[in-house]
């Protein structure tokens, strides 16, 4: 976020980077679109359950457990092998965040600790909050350098702050932001892909961008792909504004997506199709 420079919101000031703003307005279009659709009048609940079971099939995707929708619809048992593990995580987690919205914006250190539990779903020593010095990180199919433990800690806690002090950021913008930060430092020691992903979805949530949880960014992120989705994280990484830039229009375009999933099941529904 060194991008924002001194700005009292830099939240906002990242919105200003080149190619930003068209990327919020194409995600509100996009969101607008399903919202406006005759189905979710009569029908938003069904919806929303579709929205996040897809949503969790792709976050376990890009955490390495590429299962077919149906595979996930129909399975009950996910305490077999480190896939299906791995998938239930993706599962709790997305059925975990509509309930600790109210929580976020007063203390998202609390909600990004519990997600961790509900996640590793065991009382290890080291569930349920930040990693010390030395603790080895499993997240594989994240390569990048990882902070040591007191920079996380403090990048954590700057964070926080942005999210408690609110401001004028487009809820893309700030999604991104909270999504980025924690996938470049992983402050678990485990889980810390599916985490990331859940945050940004409590995030478009909980703005009021998407109320209802039926445009999963999860299922958009799986469509465009890992390469694409490290690619642009590395330029977050980077901290140059167009790093950061791009990051947040892949950000955006994945939400978009997320909707254009949503109208699908819409027209479905519509069809007496699903």
């Amino acid at each position: 976020m060194s991008t924002a420079g001194a700005s009292a919101d830099p939240l906002a000031a990242l919105g200003a980077l080149p190619g930003v703003a068209d990327s919020v307005e194409s995600v509100r279009k996009a969101v607008d679109r399903v919202y406006g659709h005759r189905v979710m009048r009569r029908r938003s609940n069904a919806i929303t359950s579709e929205a996040a079971l897809r949503g969790a099939r792709g976050s376990a995707a890009l955490s390495g457990a590429d299962w077919a929708l149906e595979e996930v619809r129909r399975r009950t048992d996910f305490s077999g092998d480190d896939e299906a593990r791995t998938v239930g995580a993706a599962l709790r987690l997305t059925a975990e965040a509509g309930q600790l919205l109210s929580i976020w914006r007063q203390s998202p250190l609390r909600v990004l600790a519990r997600l961790h539990l509900v996640a590793a779903a065991d009382k290890a020593d080291q569930v349920g909050r930040p990693r010390k010095e030395g603790e080895p990180v499993d997240e594989p199919l994240v390569g990048l350098p990882l902070p040591s433990a007191t920079e996380t800690h403090g990048r954590l806690d700057g964070l926080a702050g942005l999210i408690i002090a609110g401001g004028s950021a487009p809820a893309l913008v700030t999604a991104a932001v909270v999504h980025g930060e924690l996938l470049a430092l992983r402050p678990f020691t485990s889980h810390n892909g599916l985490i990331a992903r859940t945050a940004e979805r409590i995030v478009l949530i909980g703005s009021g961008l998407d109320p209802k949880s039926v445009c999963a960014a999860e299922v958009g992120h799986a469509e465009l792909g890992r390469d694409a989705y490290l690619e642009a994280l590395g330029g977050y990484v980077s901290g140059t504004p167009e790093g950061v830039a791009a990051w947040i229009a892949h950000c955006g375009r994945a939400a978009e997506l997320g909707a254009r999933e949503s109208m699908a099941v819409c027209e479905a529904l519509q069809r007496g199709a699903a």
